[in-house]
């Protein structure tokens, strides 16, 4: 058996952020590995009118834990959801709620966070940060905690092109800035948020830098560890293969593509997509709980779960595999055909978004509006062109994480650890795992129709011809109103017909001979 599948048997785990992406995969791998396991627990809010009950017994209803309602039928039993707000003081636990986490507790996975790139910074300071060291404190209460694992970000420290496995300082201390945000009111915040990021392109970057600064200065008593994935995408292998439920920038851009919304990238086509897989990030996290634990290393140590260093996916690369894959398995209700142009022209770019895609969103509204329908399609193109602008800096240029703790724990692991828990990207087909990506996005995301896919391509195929059949009338429209204004052109014009009729005859003359 697994040496860290059985580590976890028999364990309380608490697990923030646990109805987010991650930490569903991540509840269904401890469940599925190490069904023997004591108890999770999962801070959760009511939403949506829903109970903590309700809300559980969606997530394990979801196709994710499909093979686990099998391996566990008692499942739910395991699952200890409790009422928990994370801007609130001590996370307005209850008094019964706090006892029973304080005594219990042996492993924390802190998942929790905003991902909003344009999150206010009071509340990314709020949820990535003080949310953060209040974790810390209620886990310095807790006899029996063997270990902290804290999942941040490989781009916390996004402004320098090398980045270690070390904690970068920001100029300003965190504490400075948690008391900061306690008096100042939030024009002061607005106005200062640039200055206090720095060269960081966003408040989500810059939250979770602090994050880690937190984790490093009031974690020196516990047994901790840093996660810095990349870009994570669906999964890869486990429990199979793309399943995905979050609709993260590059999900949003495969989406407009594949409708046919967006068609010219302006990034450089050598640049590195650093696309980590879920569950590769999942089986890290694990390994890193199981090692931080049991080896109880000396100092703190950070563990980049990234690709390109060792399977480098290029733009380029990406953008002919989603064109093809597409086309393959494409997106109902597309608006045109799909298909991904990468530039790296300035020029190219502002006038493919300031003419060509608004020029399209006004002519179809125009046609919705005319065969009395509401027009969506110019402020849907401002949403996407929204997204875009996101992530324009991430897009323009790669990084290099290094990856020596990762590696020394892929060694430190038994050939079945390796196996059951693994998280060696070498063997990734990207091709493979964008067609499963765009399958991913189709079934669990969009909830489209696999059976109606010859459908959509028939619809490509009318959509096709009819883009062909509009260039072709413009092409012959232009070059009538040319030959009328100019006797160059219509020299030239002669000129083409006279040699294409010469070289029928002579291929007709030919075919004639030879018979």
């Amino acid at each position: 058996m697994s040496t860290i599948a059985a580590y976890y048997n028999n364990k309380s785990i608490l697990i923030t952020g646990a109805t987010g992406f991650l930490g569903k995969v991540l509840m269904e791998k401890l469940f599925r590995s190490s069904p023997d396991l004591k108890v999770i627990y999962i801070l959760v809010r009511p939403k949506s009118g829903q109970t903590l009950q309700q809300r559980v017994f969606h997530i394990l209803n979801c196709e994710l834990f499909k093979e686990v309602r099998e391996i566990c039928p008692n499942v739910q039993e395991k699952i200890r959801a409790i009422y928990a707000d994370l801007s609130q003081d001590d996370f307005a636990i209850s008094k019964e709620d706090m006892e029973e986490l304080l005594s219990c507790t042996n492993i924390i996975f802190h998942c929790a966070a905003t991902v909003r790139f344009d999150e206010p910074l009071r509340s990314a300071v709020q949820l990535n940060v003080v949310a953060t060291q209040k974790l810390l404190l209620m886990a310095g209460q807790m006899p029996k905690l063997e270990a902290f694992i804290h999942l941040s970000t490989a781009f916390s420290n996004c402004y320098r092109k090398h980045i270690d496995e070390v904690i970068y300082p920001c100029p300003v201390e965190p504490k400075k800035i948690i008391h900061s945000m306690e008096w100042l009111d939030d024009a002061i915040i607005d106005e200062i948020t640039p200055k206090l990021i720095g060269d960081r392109p966003n408040t989500y970057t810059y939250s979770k830098a602090l994050g880690e600064m937190v984790v490093q200065q009031e974690g020196e008593k516990l047994n901790i560890a840093i996660v810095r994935p990349s870009i994570v995408g669906p999964t890869w292998q486990e429990p199979f293969p793309g399943w995905i439920d979050t609709m993260n920038g590059i999900s949003k851009i495969i989406i407009a593509t594949g409708k046919g919304l967006l068609q010219l990238q302006a990034v450089e086509p050598t640049n590195v997509v650093d696309l980590i897989p879920a569950d590769t990030v999942i089986n890290l996290t694990l390994a890193v709980g199981w090692y931080t634990a049991v080896h109880r290393p000396k100092t703190m140590l950070i563990y980049h779960s990234t690709s390109g260093h060792i399977n480098p996916f290029y733009c380029k690369e990406m953008g002919l595999q989603l064109t093809a894959t597409l086309e393959k398995i494409p997106l109902e209700k597309p608006f045109r055909r799909p298909y991904t142009i990468y530039t790296t022209s300035t020029i190219s770019k502002q006038y493919w978004n300031t003419v060509s895609h608004h020029a399209y969103a006004i002519i179809y509204d125009f046609y919705l509006i005319l065969t009395g329908r509401k027009p969506r399609m110019t402020k849907l193109l401002n949403r996407i062109l929204k997204t875009i602008s996101k992530l324009e800096y991430f897009s323009s240029q790669s990084w290099e994480w290094t990856t020596y703790n990762t590696e020394m724990l892929m060694s430190q692991l038994s050939p079945e650890d390796q196996r059951v828990f693994n998280f060696d990207v070498r063997h990734l087909n990207w091709s493979q795992y964008m067609e499963n990506y765009v399958l991913g996005i189709k079934k669990y995301l969009l909830k489209e129709d696999m059976a109606g896919i010859p459908e959509v391509k028939q619809h490509l195929r009318r959509l096709r011809n009819i883009y062909y059949f509009f260039n072709t009338t413009l092409f012959l429209i232009a070059c009538r109103l040319l030959i009328a204004r100019s006797q160059m052109a219509r020299n030239v014009w002669f000129f083409i017909v006279s040699f294409c009729y010469k070289f029928l005859s002579y291929f007709r003359a030919s075919r004639m001979l030879k018979a």
